[in-house]
This record gives C-alpha cells, sequence and structure tokens, in this order.
C-alpha cells in the first residue's frame, strides 16, 4: 500500500496532466507485483491488460529488474551517436538470433509507432518508390507517418489530414466477420481486391512496400490466414516490394511462437518490434537484413535516445527469460486452457459470437445476433469495467469496441487462467441478471 497522503492521483494531477490520453479507467496505481496490479488503497487486480502486451513477465520481475539495476549502476544515458555499450550490442546479437535468415540487423528505437515510421522511411529510400499498402482495421502507431496507416479507429485520423501521400488501403482478411469463419475465402477475396488494386489505383511497380499485422491488434485481434501471408511474400516477392510486418503487439511470444509471422510460414523482409522487448521500459526495434540497411546508408536514420543501455540490459533479461523458462511453451499451453475455458462460457451465453487468437492473443467477440454477427458497441466496454471491479483487468479492441481482448503475461500460471475465466464468467452472467 501507498505511504502517500494523497491515493487519488487523478486528482492530484487535474489541472496539470494532459487530458488528450485516453485511458482504460480511472483508476490511481501504486504498484505491481508478479501478475498483479495494486491500486492505491491496496487492492490487487489480476493483471491480463499488461499496459497493453508490455509488461509480457509481469511486475518487478526478479530477473529483469537485477538487470536494470545493475545497469543502472554502470551507464545510464544514451550512448549510440558516441559509439558502443555491452547491452546494446548484446542486445543486438540476441534479438537477432530469433529471427530466421536473412533477418540478421537491428537498429534501436523508443516505440513501436517509430519503428514503424523508420520502416516506411527504410522502404522508401531502398526501392525509390512512394506506394505503400496497408490494412483497414490496422494500427501501427500515433506519429504522424504510423498515423498515415492506421485505420482502427477514425478518431486516431479525425483532423491530421492530409496525411502521408502515397499511402493505399486494401481489406484484412476479417474471418468471422465478413467470412463466417471461412479462412481460405477470406484469404482468396482479399488477396483478390488486392491485386485489383495493383491493377486499377496504383501499379505495384510504384509500390515500395505492404504494411501488415500478422495478428490484427487494436483492430480486434485477428489472425491473418497463414494463406493469405503466403500470397502477400509471394505478391511482394513478384514484384520487388518489401514485406513489414508489424509485430509491435503480436511479438515476443504472445502467440505462442517468437514471432507471428512464423505461423504463416514466411519470413518478412522488415519486422517493427516494440511493446514487451524491455518488459515495460521504452524501447523498440528495427529488423531487417544486413543488404538491406547498407542500402539504406548510413545516417539515414537514426535516434537520440533509441537503444537506452538500461533498457537494453532489460531487454536482455527478457529474452533469456523467455529461452530459459520455456515460455514460447507455456504460451500455447496456458492459451489452450483460456481458449477452452473461454470456450464453456460461450457455450451457455449467445451473446459471444467468436473466441479467436494465437498463444496468449485471444479476442472474445461480442455480437447481437450470433446469425447476423452483428456486434455489439456497449457490452464490451461494460464488461470490462465490471471486471476490473471483480479484480481482473482485460481491456477492448475492435473499431466498436466489440471484443475483450486477452494479453496474459507469457509466464501466466494454469491457476491464474482458471481464476481469470471464473470472474469472467461470473462477471458476465452477472451483466444478464441486470
Amino acid at each position: 500500500m501507498t505511504t502517500d497522503a494523497v491515493r487519488d492521483f487523478a486528482a492530484l494531477a487535474q489541472a496539470n496532466l494532459t487530458p488528450v490520453l485516453g485511458r482504460y479507467f480511472e483508476r490511481s496505481w501504486s504498484y505491481g507485483e508478479g501478475h498483479r496490479l495494486y491500486d492505491s488503497d491496496g487492492k490487487g487486480y489480476l493483471d491480463f491488460a499488461n499496459g497493453i502486451a508490455v509488461t509480457a513477465l509481469g511486475h518487478a520481475h526478479p530477473r529483469v529488474t537485477a538487470a536494470i539495476h545493475a545497469q543502472v549502476d554502470r551507464l545510464i544515458g544514451p550512448i549510440s551517436a558516441l559509439g558502443f555499450a555491452e547491452p546494446i550490442s548484446r542486445l543486438a546479437i540476441e534479438l537477432a538470433a530469433t529471427f530466421p535468415d536473412p533477418l540478421d540487423s537491428v537498429m534501436f528505437l523508443n516505440s513501436g509507432s517509430e519503428a514503424i515510421d523508420g520502416a516506411l522511411k527504410l522502404a522508401r529510400r531502398v526501392t525509390g518508390r512512394a506506394g505503400i499498402v496497408a490494412f483497414r482495421g490496422g494500427f501501427h502507431g500515433r506519429t504522424y507517418g504510423a498515423t498515415s496507416v492506421t485505420t482502427s479507429n477514425l478518431n486516431y485520423r479525425t483532423g491530421y489530414e492530409p496525411f502521408l501521400p502515397g499511402v493505399y488501403f486494401a481489406p484484412y482478411p476479417a474471418v468471422y466477420q465478413e467470412f463466417a469463419g471461412d479462412e481460405e475465402a477470406a484469404s482468396t477475396a482479399s488477396l483478390s481486391i488486392l491485386r485489383s488494386l495493383f491493377a486499377s489505383v496504383v501499379a505495384p511497380s510504384e509500390v515500395a512496400a505492404i504494411l501488415i499485422e500478422p495478428v490484427l491488434g487494436e483492430g480486434g485481434y485477428i489472425p491473418a490466414p497463414a494463406s493469405f501471408l503466403r500470397g502477400l511474400r509471394s505478391l511482394c516477392d513478384e514484384h520487388g516490394i518489401l514485406l513489414i510486418a508489424d509485430e509491435v503487439q503480436s511479438g515476443y511470444g504472445r502467440t505462442g511462437a517468437m514471432w507471428a509471422f512464423e505461423h504463416g510460414g514466411i519470413v518478412p523482409d522488415v519486422v517493427a518490434v516494440a511493446k514487451a522487448i524491455a518488459n515495460g521500459l521504452p524501447l523498440s526495434a528495427i529488423v531487417s537484413s544486413r543488404a538491406l540497411q547498407e542500402r539504406w546508408g548510413r545516417g539515414a536514420h537514426g535516434s537520440t535516445f533509441g537503444g537506452n543501455p538500461v533498457a537494453c540490459a532489460a531487454g536482455v533479461a527478457v529474452l533469456e527469460t523467455i529461452r530459459d523458462e520455456d515460455l514460447l511453451a507455456n504460451a500455447r499451453a496456458r492459451g489452450a486452457e483460456l481458449v477452452a475455458g473461454l470456450g464453456k462460457i460461450a457455450a451457455e451465453d449467445d451473446r459471444i459470437g467468436d473466441i479467436r487468437g494465437l498463444g496468449l492473443m485471444v479476442g472474445v467477440e461480442f455480437v447481437r445476433d450470433r446469425s447476423t454477427r452483428e456486434p455489439d458497441a456497449s457490452l464490451p466496454d461494460q464488461l470490462m469495467a465490471a471486471c476490473a471491479d471483480a479484480g481482473l483487468l482485460v481491456l477492448t479492441c475492435g473499431r466498436s469496441h466489440e471484443v475483450v481482448r486477452w494479453i496474459p503475461p507469457l509466464n501466466v500460471t494454469a491457476a491464474e487462467i482458471s481464476e481469470a475465466v471464473e470472474i469472467f464468467g461470473e462477471t458476465l452472467a452477472a451483466l444478464a441478471r441486470g
């Protein structure tokens, strides 16, 4: 419990803290420990939100915390413009080792948005082309370039026109909403529309990159069919287009594989990495082949704070923990338990239209009518708030906030999955009773 005299931190900052930032809750948080977040009154909440997939190992993880403390005593400030430091070089080696060939070169930045902006710059400069193709419903960040390729929420775009020129949007293969669960139909139709875009709107010879989230994040936790990802890879190869995978939310073991693109059996040209990379410290990365970054050119991009040595030391500890504790296997096993538990709830509640996802990146879509799949835009937010009151933190996503997303820590236990599912089911039933 906090020792501060003031416990309402929202009231404390009312006059000075920006009203612009959106928040899922108005609670005052004091500290985190393990897989629970504690408010300023000392109440604990099972944290299956994790700062939106950031604290993937939970709060105050001992190995990560020890690495942070040790590095703080050696070097804190940015050093990359002046030379090299051990944690930065070591994390580059360890991170590159998680990728298939030829992805072997890492540029460290600070946030997912920065990684996306940098990836777009890379693509335009090395190809000499201007066109960028992104997908409807995608979220790629809040900086100007990232906002230009984001369509998950109209509010993120409103009032900021004109955006980057040369950006084109194609439909994401929304398997449940548009194709009643038929993955191959979704893949075939979406690829056909993309080819039509190339035939009638922008020539593929003018396109620098296709940017995709292998699992749509803010847009509704929708995995892209493997056949669609393979089709994109083939299309890019055919036309000399770079394929950029936004793994900001889906990467780092979240889907039970280290990288979500692995489920499609493909290798992108560029990967944007962030969120879980340092378990809470600001850090991100652009990963590609060395040949591609050499073509980008020395000094073509940079960052004052990117690759902070403390964040990189934390990043090394994160990767070591994922490896040593076999957390990819844990994500797969606990994810299967989560889906099974949610499935039992759905069997008794026709407000749940779909349960989908990979590993520990699971979405529960709520509908007004299962036959029409009309999204329920109000229940999930009510459910999120009620679950928090009951001690469970989950978040919503989707264009209408029709999806409750589950983002448990990668080292979550079976007991915690059971506890969370029980709270969720009881809270959902209570809302039905009014």
